[in-house]
């Protein structure tokens, strides 16, 4: 069984500022026209987290398939995620810290990483909750904390600070 342990976000916050940036140019080279944001724990200030880098790339639905094609020339397929028209996730364990690539189509039913991140910056109270959680479930099965995250961020999906994003017009320019 696999266990999850956290961390205090400020052990990574130079490593992983280093690796988005480097990551962000190196995307950047092969898909110009893309969105690249700083998502999950280490992108949210004074936070608990596995130790792992997340970044969102978001393309127009057209660029999908093409951005799934060069991202896989970069970056090793999770074969443990999903994968749809819209959704493809990536990684590579051997940067520092560790990445996670999520690639959505913008507007798609996943293009959600970027409106949880701005959701936990503006609000303490979701922000500790969800620490809260991960102490909870520190040492435990990985498992059983991705059910209770995953149950956490539909929860939150539900909010009003969530859903003000859903009205907010998407630009490819928001780097």
């Amino acid at each position: 069984m696999e266990k999850v342990n956290f961390f205090d976000s400020k052990l990574f916050n130079e490593n992983a500022e280093k690796t988005f940036e480097l990551h962000k140019n190196k995307i950047k080279k092969l898909i110009p026209e893309v969105d690249i944001q700083h998502v999950g724990s280490t992108a949210i200030p004074n936070s608990v987290t596995k130790g792992d880098l997340d970044l969102q790339v978001r393309v127009s639905a057209e660029q999908f398939p093409k951005a799934v094609e060069l991202l896989s020339s970069l970056y090793e397929g999770n074969d443990e995620s999903i994968k749809t028209d819209t959704f493809r996730a990536f990684k590579d364990d051997t940067t520092n810290p560790p990445l996670g690539v999520q690639l959505t189509a913008i507007d798609s039913e996943f293009d959600f990483l970027w409106k949880f991140r701005e959701v936990l910056l503006a609000n303490n109270k979701y922000r500790d909750e969800y620490d809260n959680l991960k102490k909870e479930y520190e040492g435990k099965s990985m498992d059983a904390y991705r059910e209770a995250k995953d149950k956490f961020f539909q929860g939150l999906m539900e909010t009003p600070e969530f859903k003000k994003y859903e009205k907010q017009p998407h630009s490819l320019n928001r780097i």
